[in-house]
């Protein structure tokens, strides 16, 4: 997660650091080191911390974030320096150590769950019925769908509808304004299991969902409402304010002028946000045991207990009965968070052609 936010961070202060450096080649290296930092973090937070704890030494993972971290500590001493040669080769340096400790990580994580996953891949596995002997991942394959496209339609609506609000109606300045960026920035702190807990006791208990998918979705939801509410939010500052001038000065609207203007310039932005949001989804365990079960069948609604791939995964691994099972369903994981970020792609580029 600290390399997920690290590299949005970069992606945010490049245009800085090319004007300081002043150089073509570096800047260009930079955007590269960029997108190579992206699609790794993306994969990455898209598994669920236990099983990249039990792939993988902790060392590992914490080096990729050690390094983004130095990266910018270090790019402030850099700004600090009027030697321009060194700086350039410092942040050189800086840039290519991090691109090559987060991408390290990320071989290091396919390559283990290519090689044990992929041999124990079988039709038993896609079997529509869930059984002791097959271990089928289908029904928890469906239930990812369903969870992910039920928490994104509460969350992303609410989250978009959010910034739009921060951003082009609240007025600069504003308490409300400030302590609502506050507690968004404090739900995206807390712990999962602490979301868990919570949906027990409100939307299990309290409300009488029982341990459901809608309990799941709705726990989810107010878990990657923050994410969705922030990247949205940064999305939307990022169109220049020439944008809102000329359509206010054609004639249009507020409302005409958020729609048809500001928000396909900042759509980009806003699937980010939703692709980190997916993988969130995708990759979350512990709140989906407290909310949503681990009944390994199709929901016959949203009431019916379900079980994701991550919680499958937890499952064959904590049973220690199915392990060459759980490194075939890995395997699946990555497959769907690949689709999914180069869907997204594709529908980003498309939307800003258009």
């Amino acid at each position: 997660e600290i390399s997920c936010a690290s590299s949005r961070a970069i992606c945010r202060q490049s245009s800085s650091t090319s004007s300081f450096v002043g150089t073509t080649s570096f800047s260009a290296y930079t955007r590269k080191s960029q997108v190579s930092l992206l699609i790794s973090t993306w994969t990455l937070s898209a598994f669920p911390k236990w099983f990249l704890h039990a792939v993988i030494s902790e060392f590992s993972i914490a080096s990729s974030k050690v390094s983004l971290l130095i990266f910018f500590s270090f790019s402030k001493i850099v700004n600090a320096s009027s030697n321009s040669l060194l700086s350039e080769f410092l942040l050189f340096l800086l840039v290519s150590l991090s691109t090559v400790a987060t991408v390290a990580v990320l071989v290091l994580l396919v390559g283990y769950i290519l090689i044990k996953g992929i041999p124990n891949l079988n039709p038993a596995l896609f079997a529509w019925t869930y059984n002791s002997e097959n271990v089928s991942m289908m029904p928890a394959l469906i239930n990812t769908i369903l969870m992910v496209a039920l928490s994104l339609l509460i969350a992303a609506p609410v989250g978009i509808f959010s910034a739009i609000y921060l951003v082009e109606y609240a007025k600069r300045g504003n308490k409300l304004v400030e302590l609502i960026r506050l507690t968004a920035e404090t739900l995206s702190g807390i712990p999962s299991i602490v979301y868990g807990l919570f949906g027990a006791l409100f939307f299990v208990k309290a409300m009488g969902w029982k341990l459901s998918l809608l309990s799941g979705a709705c726990t989810l939801a107010i878990m990657i409402l923050p994410l969705i509410m922030r990247t949205t939010e940064e999305a939307l500052k990022a169109v220049p304010d020439s944008y809102r001038e000329g359509s206010f000065g054609l004639g249009a609207g507020r409302v005409r002028t958020v729609f048809r203007i500001i928000l396909p310039s900042a759509v980009p932005g806003i699937l980010a946000g939703i692709i980190l949001s997916i993988g969130r989804i995708v990759g979350e365990s512990a709140a989906l045991i407290f909310s949503a079960g681990t009944m390994a069948a199709v929901p016959h609604s949203v009431f019916d207990s379900a079980r994701t791939l991550s919680v499958h995964m937890y499952c064959l691994y904590s049973e220690g009965l199915h392990t060459e099972q759980m490194a075939a369903t890995a395997v699946i994981l990555l497959i769907i968070v690949i689709g999914i970020n180069a869907v997204s792609n594709l529908v980003a580029k498309k939307i800003t052609k258009g």
